[in-house]
């Protein structure tokens, strides 16, 4: 790839060893590797309390650090835009949802909620594409696919494989649900899978960007699908859970507690949520049979996912760029309550691969959230917290790898972070919403005290120090609730009433950002789309 002068010049410059701050050596320029899941609970990871196999990410995190309390925004595609803008969701244009195929669902008819990418946008990729890296990115976009100018290959990535809408079949992927390469669509084949298939062409960027120039640092952008619907896997992989979630939800959700408690990941005082559902032995036999094998479904695409993160990092340890790749992982939303409370999708089509709207259910959703409230879509923490994890040996404090941080951060801080992990001059940077967390999470350097909000269909929350103020919507009733995250994380206990003076102060706050940022009141989507027939 063809440099700037300019940026030919830092690249030279960064890859010289310079004098640290301690008077040693500092590394050239990291690498980058962002990892996301796609609609995965808070404990389902090992490392993070969950009984599923993830010996890859695990290890990751026992030679890297575990974020507590990072953030995603409680929904796949405005976490996306988030993530590749540095922005809130609505200044990115994508205050709802990406368009889908076909149609234009997600255009409320204001800059906020367009559906796609607003063109104006600098993203991630161009940034450090324009500083001398190589962009690389395999897996799902879901951030506009009507027109190539929205593709990610126009959005500052070099080579992109894989879902521009925001979900197909894992064994068949069909129509304009199927694969990309570049900007064109590509058959799959036999034996498709796509995580396995992402992997491959991550794989396959890695080997020409190193067979290119061994010297240039390169990011890639790993977005695999699992575990969001239609919940599939590889029998060999389901094999393994078969047996494992017969005792049901309760059950599971008192061995994630005790487990999570006996890791550091929550404190020992934060009860479990309330079951948000029927009791597991209310149901009949059949029907637990049934739902035994869903989340059997769901653990193992998670599996699959770990074992294909392994792959991906034997390749760096192979190329020797193992210990100065900065390599973050986190959730794109909580988990996934779609579908009712046993699951959408017809039984007869699971361990076929047949189905698309094949979901596992608020009640293991539920459980796969556990300590936190609600699920995918809500700002709760069942929402919103993500299971976060930062490996990068070459630039990491050694004290306290393998343990946490505790510093608060969310989706408009990664962009800014990464591009001071890449020493990027701030004239060359757009401008974020976030702040870096960089010394945070090397060194574990404390944070100044800032607010962070969210918004999605009317559920909106605040957060400044431990305090958030958060609410739910319901029809044309909402109430705010305060909680004390340092105590009670869970939120379980709202002190709204008790304290009514801050619930006014985050209250207009978070109506000050709404109003910046475009926030419209939430009506429904159908309401909104047409009433932005009537806008000027």
């Amino acid at each position: 790839m063809r440099l700037r002068p300019i940026a030919a010049l830092a690249l030279l410059l960064a890859a010289a060893p310079i004098a640290s701050a301690q008077g040693g050596a500092e590394p050239p320029v990291p690498n980058i590797v962002v990892i996301l899941s796609d609609d995965m609970g808070y404990s389902d990871l090992g490392c993070f309390g969950g009984e599923v196999r993830t010996p890859h990410l695990d290890a990751l995190a026992a030679h890297g650090v575990r974020l507590r309390q990072f953030y995603n925004t409680g929904r796949c595609c405005p976490t996306r835009a988030s993530l590749i803008s540095g922005l809130h969701p609505h200044q990115a244009g994508i205050g709802h949802m990406t368009n889908a195929p076909g149609n234009d669902h997600g255009d409320f008819g204001t800059p906020a909620y367009q559906g796609h990418l607003d063109a104006g946008v600098t993203t991630l990729p161009e940034v450090l594409r324009d500083a001398g890296y190589t962009t690389l990115m395999a897996g799902k976009w879901h951030l506009g696919m009507d027109d190539p100018s929205q593709y990610p290959l126009q959005r500052g990535f070099d080579r992109f494989y894989g879902l521009l809408a925001g979900a197909t079949n894992f064994f068949q992927p069909f129509g304009n649900r199927g694969m990309t390469l570049g900007n064109d669509p590509i058959a799959t084949g036999e034996d498709f899978y796509f995580t396995d298939a992402v992997t491959d062409y991550a794989l396959t960027f890695l080997d020409e960007a190193e067979a290119h120039d061994d010297a240039q640092p390169f990011f890639l952008y790993l977005a695999y699908t699992a575990p969001h619907w239609p919940i599939q896997a590889p029998a060999e992989d389901i094999d393994r859970y078969r047996e494992r979630y017969t005792a049901g939800w309760d059950a599971l959700r008192e061995e994630r507690i005790a487990r999570m408690r006996e890791l550091g990941v929550i404190d020992e005082g934060w009860g479990l949520s309330e079951r948000d559902g029927p009791a597991w032995d209310t149901l009949e036999p059949a029907q637990q049979e049934e739902l035994a094998l869903r989340m059997a479904i769901y653990a193992a695409m998670i599996d699959r996912m770990d074992q294909n993160i392994g792959r991906v990092v034997a390749q760096l340890e192979a190329m020797g760029e193992l210990d100065n790749t900065l390599i973050l992982f986190f959730n794109d939303n909580g988990g996934c309550a779609e579908g009712g409370r046993f699951g959408g999708g017809p039984a007869e089509e699971l361990e076929t691969e047949r189905g698309y709207f094949l979901t596992v259910g608020q009640m293991w959703a539920n459980a796969s959230n556990t300590p936190y409230r609600l699920y995918k879509h809500y700002v709760h923490e069942g929402g919103i917290a993500t299971p976060a994890i930062v490996h990068w040996p070459a630039g990491m404090d050694g004290d306290g790898l393998g343990g946490f941080r505790d510093q608060s951060g969310y989706l408009p801080d990664v962009m800014p972070t990464l591009l001071d992990a890449a020493r990027i001059p701030p004239d060359d940077r757009p401008a974020t919403a976030g702040v870096s967390l960089l010394g945070a999470w090397t060194d574990d350097a404390p944070l100044a005290e800032r607010a962070m909000y969210w918004e999605h269909e009317g559920n909106a929350a605040i957060r400044v120090g431990s305090m958030k103020l958060v609410r739910r919507h319901a029809g044309d009733h909402t109430r705010w609730e305060l909680y004390d995250l340092a105590n009670d994380r869970t939120e379980r206990h709202d002190l709204a009433g008790d304290r009514p003076e801050v619930v006014e102060s985050l209250a207009r706050q978070w109506q000050q950002w709404a109003g910046t940022v475009g926030v419209l009141p939430w009506r429904g989507a159908g309401a909104m789309r047409a009433a932005r027939e009537d806008r000027p």
